[in-house]
């Protein structure tokens, strides 16, 4: 039974070594700079993230954003990075926390993610990043779905609402209903 032991150890220890030396997809748009935690509970009230949502980070770096929706707020999570290193730390992070059956996460490109699920979504992109995956959003998003950003906007996309919180800024949209949605 200790031999047993051992060797699953083992095969997990090389599974995670593994995924650790796995090379991103393509390299990150963005380097990884974490949200301060005050932020994060700020981006999720904005949201007014609830038990019934099920909030996407793009780019979720070390998983904290799902990982604070589904702890603080009952939600559910998924976290998408290109990162494989930062997929291995979020689901390491996630279990920690006990929240391991309320999230996942995806080692894939933010661009060709499926996101359609998402009811939130959050983001901390450069300016430019934020202005590509602009039409994605609005293409791939149930109308009233909340976009919460923190730091940049999207350009001519008016921001629903912008507060302040110690020096960062946040901002959320709702995705509009669309055209062909909406009744006469």
């Amino acid at each position: 039974m200790r031999r047993l032991w051992r060797n699953a150890l083992l095969l997990a220890g090389l599974l995670g070594l593994a995924t650790a030396q796995k090379p991103p997809l393509r390299p990150p748009d963005v380097r990884y700079e974490p949200s301060p935690p005050e932020v994060v509970r700020a981006m999720l009230e904005l949201a007014e993230v609830t038990p019934r949502d099920v909030v996407y980070d793009l780019g979720c770096g070390d998983g904290r954003i799902v990982i604070a929706a589904a702890k603080e707020f009952g939600a559910r999570g998924v976290g998408i990075d290109i990162d494989p290193a930062r997929i291995a730390e979020s689901e390491q992070n996630a279990r920690r926390a006990g929240v391991s059956g309320r999230v996942r996460f995806r080692n894939e490109d933010l661009f060709e993610a499926d996101i359609r699920e998402a009811t939130v979504v959050t983001l901390y992109l450069w300016p430019w990043v934020n202005l590509k995956l602009r039409p994605k959003l609005l293409r791939e998003l149930k109308p009233g779905t909340r976009v919460v950003s923190h730091c940049h906007d999207m350009g001519d996309w008016r921001p629903e609402r912008q507060i302040e919180v110690n020096g960062h800024r946040i901002y959320l949209w709702r995705i509009p209903e669309r055209a062909e949605h909406a009744r006469p």
